[in-house]
């Protein structure tokens, strides 16, 4: 096994460094000049499918490399697990119902390339219990897996990492948006674990 985690954790790394890269104003800005106005359009769709595709060969390598069993929860623990999972799945899509799918796709964007001047402060639903319900969810889905291996747990901390460094800077990115509205809303909602919750108004 030997050097198999640590690939996996340098694989979520670069990953996450490209993936910052492409979500940055500079490379918003990168695009507006090399694309002009059609990047208005585009880049949130080819950024998400390009997010995609090269996150694909990130999730395959665990299983490409050699590994070795941590755990295998039998029954009932698997299936809480997995019930655990589903409901994971299913906040995700909600949060996305939330939020807009066809903005968050990238798809709004070819209609109306400047859809809308200010966004939507969402605080309803999900939005209510944590701050990035996205975000929650995907750190349960992943870490309800019922089978562990070294390369899974070598996954699931660098994407823990990821997600968690990714939340503070696109708090930072809200903070500048919204201004006082998001400090409140910051004080109010927790941001991914809901210990403080139901207090957010629309």
């Amino acid at each position: 096994m030997g050097a198999s985690p640590w690939l996996v954790l340098l694989a979520v790394g670069l990953y996450g460094l490209l993936h910052s890269l492409l979500a940055s104003l500079w490379a918003k800005a990168r695009a507006r000049q090399a694309f002009g106005s059609a990047s208005e359009r585009w880049y949130r769709l080819a950024f998400n499918a390009f997010a995609v595709l090269s996150l694909l060969p990130v999730l395959a390598l665990p299983a490409l490399l050699t590994d070795r069993g941590l755990y295998r929860l039998p029954a009932p623990w698997l299936y809480l697990t997995l019930v655990g999972q589903g409901l994971a799945a299913l906040a995700l899509l909600v949060g996305l119902l939330q939020t807009g799918v066809g903005s968050f796709l990238g798809l709004s964007q070819l209609r109306q390339p400047a859809a809308g001047g200010q966004p939507e402060l969402v605080l309803r639903g999900l939005y209510g219990w944590v701050r990035h319900p996205l975000y929650t969810a995907g750190l349960l889905f992943i870490w309800l897996l019922p089978v562990m291996t070294v390369n899974l747990l070598a996954l699931n901390l660098g994407l823990t990492l990821y997600i968690v460094i990714g939340a503070v800077f696109e708090e930072r990115k809200l903070v500048r948006e919204f201004g006082q509205a998001y400090l409140d809303y910051q004080r109010r909602v927790s941001m991914l674990v809901p210990f403080r919750w139901g207090r957010a108004k629309k």
